[in-house]
């Protein structure tokens, strides 16, 4: 996990809500990507996806890396094709398919939270600062970081 939106400090604003609807169709446009603005008629919001990267984590920790795939693809579409709230635990905790109790009680422990400052702090040396952002290390530990949207073919590339 990246990282990216961390501290919500994000102010809920027209300017805010602009800029992310532009970017919202802008990745529809590209990808086909379903989005709902309906997240963008609250008055307020905490855009912060600290609660979600965490999240993501805790599901890797417990249950690995195909299911936390799985969970992310759940809790993005339940955010931008629903408008709900993932910095709710009780959001997150919805999409859970398996033992929401171990869940909630990792999520809540300290080593979620270490695992995910670890994942944050080894993006940011590979140099993934933007959503989403690909990294491909090749045999001889050689490493390419493409961040922003790129389609499969420009991927293949490299």
């Amino acid at each position: 996990m990246g990282g990216l939106r961390t501290t919500g400090q994000t102010t809920w604003d027209a300017q805010t809500k602009a800029y992310l609807k532009s970017t919202w169709n802008h990745v529809h446009q590209a990808t086909k990507q379903p989005f709902n603005p309906i997240l963008l008629n609250k008055n307020s919001f905490d855009y912060n996806t600290y609660p979600s990267c965490k999240a993501v984590i805790t599901i890797r920790e417990l249950y690995g890396t195909d299911a936390a795939f799985i969970y992310l693809a759940q809790i993005q579409k339940a955010f931008y094709t629903k408008g709900e709230d993932i910095t709710s635990l009780d959001i997150l905790s919805h999409y859970v398919t398996q033992d929401k109790e171990a869940f909630t009680h990792f999520y809540q422990s300290n080593r979620a939270e270490l695992l995910m400052q670890h994942d944050f702090s080894k993006a940011r040396s590979m140099g993934a600062n933007a959503f989403p952002s690909t990294v491909k290390i090749d045999e001889d530990g050689h490493m390419v970081c493409m961040n922003g949207y790129k389609g499969l073919e420009e991927i293949l590339k490299i």
